[in-house]
């Protein structure tokens, strides 16, 4: 599993301009689920994700986790971190889970980072979406539960 974590102020997502999503200082996570993930892979991505330092303590150093400001979570589904690029122009997705699995193990992730009790929104799984964000720093982490 991997996961692209960003800091934002705030965040949406849309659905053909429709709000489905949207969420104040915290974390936009942008999930991708590999062919080989299993519930470990969940547990290592959340546990990480909600621990990980990267907020500004009173002295401007990354010291505070998600959890300590009681920051918001957009969840949002993205095949595209499996591209596999190299060979030719057009990227692979192999190495993502097929689509019917992966919802399983994405509604999984959410509901686990829902049990953390901070706000949690989402986008929709294999829906064409429209993300807006203001990043904070910019702070963008990348996390593979396989290194």
């Amino acid at each position: 599993m991997r996961v692209i974590l960003q800091r934002v102020n705030s965040a949406n997502v849309k659905i053909s301009d429709s709000l489905v999503g949207e969420i104040q200082k915290g974390l936009l996570v942008f999930v991708g689920i590999a062919a080989e993930d299993k519930a470990e892979d969940i547990d290592y991505i959340v546990g990480k994700t909600l621990g990980l330092r990267i907020f500004n303590n009173q002295k401007g150093k990354f010291d505070l986790s998600i959890e300590d400001i009681k920051g918001d979570l957009l969840i949002v589904s993205q095949f595209t971190l499996y591209a596999d690029t190299r060979r030719g122009k057009r990227p692979s997705f192999i190495g993502a889970m097929e689509p019917n699995d992966a919802l399983k193990l994405f509604n999984i992730t959410v509901q686990k980072f829902k049990a953390s009790g901070l706000k949690v929104e989402t986008g929709k799984f294999q829906e064409e979406m429209q993300i807006s964000l203001i990043n904070d720093g910019p702070v963008t982490i990348v996390i593979d539960s396989k290194n």
